[in-house]
């Protein structure tokens, strides 16, 4: 389940972050696509941190709690937008 969050989430970052920096803006196809790569390795990153499985120490179950939920969200967005960035970075550099 966290993994199809931070997919989703990685999109939305991807698109949102093209949408904020302009000259990184690589289309929303590109843009969902970096996100959907960085939201994986974002949410991937975070598992192996154990950011979901802190609620499993709480005693409730993991992945399942709104923490673990907001986690994988923010770690797949911030994830997204970082690759995008890299993306945008290295084909801008390409086309010069």
């Amino acid at each position: 389940m966290e993994l199809i969050i931070g997919l989703i989430s990685g999109a939305v970052g991807g698109n949102v972050a093209g949408g904020v920096l302009k000259n990184l803006n690589q289309g929303t196809l590109i843009n969902s696509l970096a996100g959907v790569v960085g939201g994986g390795l974002g949410g991937s990153i975070l598992g192996m941190l154990g950011a979901p499985d802190m609620a499993g120490v709480a005693g409730e179950a993991a992945g399942l709690d709104i923490g673990a939920i907001i986690g994988q969200v923010a770690g797949g967005g911030v994830g997204g937008g970082a690759v995008l960035a890299i993306v945008g970075v290295v084909r801008n550099m390409m086309s010069k």
